[in-house]
């Protein structure tokens, strides 16, 4: 299956592949298949949500007179996705109780919610909604095919999960002892940016549903010692909003935060100080033009401006108004634009606060009622 996506070479054809979800479902579908109907299955084919089949190979076939195992190997398609490859088995059993339920969980290297705010339940295998409708509708349609009216055990594994759970976002979410089973589409496309999109609002549901009343989010860990120094705040509770400072705005507000803090490093957050609300060098820089207009505007002689447009990095820059005494100066009106774009894009249901740090200077500037924020999302 390919689709195609632009880059900046132009158009390219990239592949998509499937979901843990789908190869979830495929697996408890031919092992359903194979206990009902006393037949090998080398291939099954299912109906993924997004209305694509997908027909993968059936891999290490295991049959007894009460229980099948068998595994769908994960394709990722062109994705740069950490569980390409792996197998995710279903062991499905036949449960004689005359109630045609079908009753799943995870084993091996599938996760357990141990907090708050995620699709399941604390205690649940982290198997997602969509994957759970997905398992339960194949294999009632097996059940309905061969008469089935008993229930079916299906428990789904991933014997590589749980090192792999360890190099993602798992146990920061409070995953713990693997991976999820997601997907909304059953369908992975190559592109990163929504995946990465998805968990920032996982995190952002999860500090709501834990009773936050600030959202206080980074685009990364930079400034971990600053703040901790200088806060007591660990910026690991922080949710990571990567480049994406107005989409995680966007976020926040949609589900129901009404106050905001973001406090990152000023390599990231002078962009905003020009409307810039995706960070990434590849979208947009302008960071010396930035802080060049903020010492023209705080007064700076034109060799000063000259040594900061020429400069190689924000650090540098800042050092060359702080020989020319205009760093406070510069920083107010620098925070004044970021407030200020901050604020546009958030509209009026919610609040934004930020504080700008430097490694090397330590803190740089901050809005007005950032310590107010700050303070609170300490308590």
């Amino acid at each position: 299956m390919q689709r195609s996506f632009i880059h900046d070479e132009g158009w390219t054809a990239l592949r998509s592949g499937f979901t843990t979800g789908s190869c979830a479902a495929a697996a408890a579908k031919a092992a359903a298949s194979m206990l009902l109907g006393g037949n090998r299955k080398n291939s099954i084919r299912i109906d993924t949500p997004a209305g694509i089949a997908y027909e993968p190979e059936i891999e290490d076939i295991r049959i007894d007179e009460q229980t099948v195992s068998c595994a769908v190997r994960k394709d990722g398609g062109d994705d740069p996705d950490i569980t390409n490859g792996i197998l995710i088995y279903a062991t499905v059993s036949l449960v004689r109780d005359g109630c045609s339920q079908v009753l799943i969980d995870g084993a091996e290297g599938v996760g357990r919610v141990t907090r708050l705010g995620l699709d399941q339940s604390v205690g649940s295998a982290a198997i997602n909604s969509v994957p759970r409708k997905m398992i339960e509708g194949e294999v009632r349609e097996v059940m309905a095919l061969f008469d089935c009216s008993d229930s079916l055990s299906v428990v789904i594994s991933v014997p590589e999960g749980e090192e792999i759970a360890k190099k993602t976002f798992n146990p920061r979410l409070g995953i713990e002892g693997g991976i999820s089973i997601i997907g909304t589409s059953g369908i992975v496309e190559p592109m990163s940016t929504k995946a990465l999109l998805d968990t920032i609002r996982v995190e952002l549901n999860q500090k709501k549903a834990l009773g936050a009343e600030i959202a206080v989010c980074t685009p990364g860990n930079y400034g971990l010692e600053f703040m901790k120094n200088n806060y007591g705040y660990d910026l690991e509770k922080a949710v990571k909003c990567s480049n994406y400072i107005g989409e995680t705005i966007d976020m926040a507000r949609d589900i129901g935060f009404k106050k905001m803090l973001i406090v990152g490093h000023v390599g990231k957050l002078i962009k905003v100080s020009g409307g810039i609300m995706n960070t990434h060098s590849a979208e947009a820089d302008c960071r010396m033009e930035l802080m060049a207009a903020a010492a023209f505007k705080s007064g700076a002689d034109s060799e000063t401006i000259a040594s900061i447009l020429e400069s190689l990095s924000t650090e540098e820059a800042y050092g060359f108004m702080l020989e020319s005494g205009i760093e406070k100066e510069c920083f107010e009106y620098i925070m004044d634009r970021i407030s200020h774009y901050l604020n546009k894009r958030a509209g009026d249901e919610l609040r934004v606060e930020c504080i700008v740090y430097s490694n090397r200077f330590g803190l740089l500037g901050k809005t007005k009622a950032a310590d107010e924020f700050m303070e609170k999302a300490n308590d």
